[in-house]
């Protein structure tokens, strides 16, 4: 969201970020401004507690633990959030997709709001699998049918934050929830995937955008790296992220897995552990706590990943085709893609071992047509027109008050 941000600061728009005291440094570094909630209930490093404890998750239990947090967030945000706008003079509102409650807060202070999908797609669709399974696109009955299940199990996961704004829109006598995609925007749905990167859907709105992604290095904090040990071998960077990053031993796999390969491999730890409590790696690959990602990736041959939104999006912008290692959430629809493209292999979790990932290193940096599709993936992105083109639609919205329709 901060390069979004970023880039409407830049059209002269003022930006305000509402959320925990955790966010603070990264929007300020952005150079927006910011707005505290739940001050009491989510103290600074609260937030990092959670995430240690998500990191140390996988699958339906990461996934539960993930609702409970946002609901958790959620009744802090409509206990506090509409107050927070109204001080920030806010007249138009973005909203992460995967916080529901806040087009609600919007239709009570009645100012517009935008729905921002910056992870995945959660939109439900029964032709297409749900964001949590590693199911690929399969338009037959049966696929439909399991698909249907699947997000059957996601609604009762989700039930108690949708019970929670249920209440919240009772009291402020709204309308009630239909469905959950009542709650998405109906003035303008953005997502960072470019349309090629997503199974066919039959059920988006017509103002649904896939813009491609929202990158932008001026609203990072700036990392430093030791570039001078690149060695100008073929680059694999391997990054697990900074939330389901904290399972012992995937980095141990990874650089056995890349010993003996004609490459140089860097780690990137993601803040789930110090680089000094990572014991002696074999090959002796580079190891920081943090990476100048982007920088890294204009280098790569290779990215073995969990499968994040971001790091999967700024890899293919780059062209870089990946080995992905999904963990929980979103992840494994998103290796899911990654394999139904062409850009990557899968190694699902329980299947990884030395062997394996070793296996899919080698065949995605020796044959050509995964590096080829990440390079169609590339293109796809360059004419979705990314973090312009989301904010022209913005712009739209705000200046008309009407739904903007994709073209």
């Amino acid at each position: 969201m901060t390069p979004l941000g970023w880039e409407l600061k830049q059209r002269g728009h003022r930006v305000t970020v509402i959320g925990p005291l955790d966010a603070q440094p990264n929007t300020l570094a952005a150079g927006l401004e910011f707005k505290a909630i739940g001050e009491s209930e989510f103290p600074a490093g609260a937030i990092a507690q959670m995430l240690d404890q998500l990191g140390e998750m996988s699958k339906l239990a990461a996934l539960r633990y993930t609702v409970f947090c946002l609901q958790k967030m959620a009744a802090i945000c409509l206990q506090e959030a509409p107050k927070r706008l109204k001080e920030a003079g806010v007249e138009a509102l973005l909203v992460d997709q995967a916080t529901p409650e806040g087009g609600t807060i919007a239709e009570y202070l009645e100012i517009p709001f935008i729905t921002v999908c910056s992870a995945l797609v959660l939109n439900s669709d029964v032709s297409v699998p749900p964001h949590y399974t590693l199911w690929n696109y399969n338009p037959a009955w049966w696929g439909q049918l399991r698909n249907r299940a699947g997000y059957t199990l996601l609604s009762y996961i989700a039930k108690p934050i949708l019970e929670l704004i249920a209440d919240y829109r009772r009291e402020w006598k709204l309308p009630p929830i239909s469905s959950s995609k009542s709650l998405y925007s109906e003035l303008a749905q953005l997502s960072q995937q470019p349309a090629e990167f997503e199974f066919p859907r039959q059920d988006l709105p017509k103002y649904f955008h896939f813009t491609g992604p929202y990158h932008n290095s001026n609203a990072r904090k700036p990392v430093s790296f030791p570039f001078e040990k690149l060695t100008g071998q073929p680059l694999i960077y391997a990054s697990m992220g900074t939330l389901q990053n904290r399972l012992t031993g995937i980095f141990q796999t990874i650089a056995e897995a890349c010993l003996g390969l004609d490459a140089q491999l860097v780690i990137s730890l993601g803040g789930g552990f110090k680089s000094e409590s990572i014991p002696t790696l074999p090959g002796s690959p580079i190891v920081v706590e943090y990476a100048p990602q982007l920088e890294l990736l204009e280098k790569a041959s290779l990215v073995i990943t969990h499968a994040g939104m971001n790091t999967t999006l700024e890899s293919l912008t780059q062209g870089v085709p990946m080995v992905a290692i999904p963990i929980a959430n979103d992840q494994p629809g998103v290796a899911a893609r990654i394999a139904w493209t062409g850009s990557g292999e899968v190694v699902p979790l329980g299947r990884v071992s030395v062997p394996i990932l070793r296996k899919a290193v080698k065949l995605v940096l020796t044959q050509d047509s995964y590096k080829q599709n990440a390079l169609r993936l590339q293109e796809a992105i360059r004419r979705a027109g990314g973090v312009s083109r989301a904010a022209d639609v913005i712009e739209k919205v705000v200046a008309t008050g009407k739904p903007v329709l994709s073209v």
